[in-house]
């Protein structure tokens, strides 16, 4: 996926070996430590022959080989850390790396004293540039309709799918459902979407509006929305504050702790409500509802979601990285 997204944009893209290392059996352990070599090794010849001036950094295992061969070679390097908790990868990351940017300042437990600075979540520029009626024109969306949009990130959420799509007469009695289900969820999660909006009525398909991906229309499925019903992955920090979007967020019960740790920053700063995955199909149709009877309560999470959002954090990335270059010799 990272490779496709990357060579859109016409940016040169390369890639190395790594596996996990954590939470894996013993034989896997082995084989991930294989490739872990072997990406160290290219690492090296990569950096030795590009010779940046800073590498960025960001999360998972597969930055550990690039950190290293940084570090081995002397060459600056910023760790982005998008969730509030980082995982084991970029807890190691971290420590070679001369300064860790992150999302919020709620990370500061978790980075060395004197390495982190805040400098919000990079959102692209696509996020902000349609209003809601806009947006809702690009869609054919009616303006006066509440709006419920749905998704899972690139790859989808099985659970969420599966909760709306059997739920779907209740929630468009609602709202207007946008929903995303993923590319990578599986060609099920779209084949269920299709065959739930076959089965609706000419009045309700108009008011179903599904998709397995979006790419540069997602800002403007966020922009329409009222509400999001999503996972609270990274992006949730960055994207839904950057709108002020209230969401009802269900935190991905396998990825350790970190979703469930930015969906708990999100509600106790007023921004979102949180709905356990495993409950979720009990009380998805409750929450919308009062949620959506409320819109006091609604414009309360969209003002507190939008005083934790920055729009800058893009340009603060690349400021830090700018100094850390000039830091390093070159400019």
């Amino acid at each position: 996926m990272e490779r496709e997204l990357v060579c859109r944009e016409g940016i040169p893209f390369e890639s190395i070996e790594a596996g996990a290392m954590n939470g894996v059996g013993g034989f896997r352990q082995l084989k991930a430590a294989a490739r872990l070599t072997r990406g160290t090794a290219k690492a090296l010849q990569i950096v030795g022959r590009f010779k940046p001036d800073v590498v960025l950094l960001t999360g998972g295992f597969v930055g550990v080989p690039v950190s290293w061969a940084a570090w081995t070679r002397r060459v600056p390097t910023l760790v982005y850390l998008p969730d509030i908790e980082p995982g084991m990868a970029l807890k190691v990351m971290a420590k070679l790396a001369n300064q860790v940017a992150t999302t919020t300042e709620a990370s500061a437990q978790f980075i060395p004293p004197g390495k982190m600075v805040v400098t919000g979540y990079p959102v692209r520029e696509g996020f902000g540039q349609l209003s809601k009626t806009q947006a809702r024109e690009r869609l054919g969306i009616p303006a006066d309709e509440a709006v419920v949009l749905v998704f899972g990130g690139s790859k989808g959420a099985r659970s969420i799918n599966t909760a709306v799509t059997q739920q779907l007469d209740a929630l468009l009695k609602r709202a207007v459902v946008v929903h995303v289900t993923g590319a990578s969820a599986g060609a099920n999660d779209w084949e269920a979407a299709q065959a739930a909006r076959a089965r609706l009525t000419a009045e309700q398909q108009v008011r179903y509006l599904a998709f397995n991906y979006l790419h540069e229309e997602m800002a403007a499925a966020m922009a329409a929305a009222d509400l999001a019903i999503c996972r609270s992955g990274a992006s949730a920090l960055g994207e839904l504050t950057y709108l002020g979007l209230p969401a009802v967020l269900v935190p991905y019960p396998y990825a350790w702790r970190f979703q469930k740790v930015n969906a708990a920053y999100l509600v106790e700063h007023g921004a979102a409500v949180m709905v356990e995955d495993a409950t979720l199909e009990r009380e998805l149709v409750s929450t919308v509802t009062s949620l959506l009877s409320d819109p006091a309560r609604l414009q309360a999470l969209h003002a507190a979601s939008l005083k934790l959002g920055r729009r800058d954090g893009a340009q603060h990335i690349a400021h830090a990285m700018l100094k850390l270059a000039g830091a390093g010799g070159k400019n």
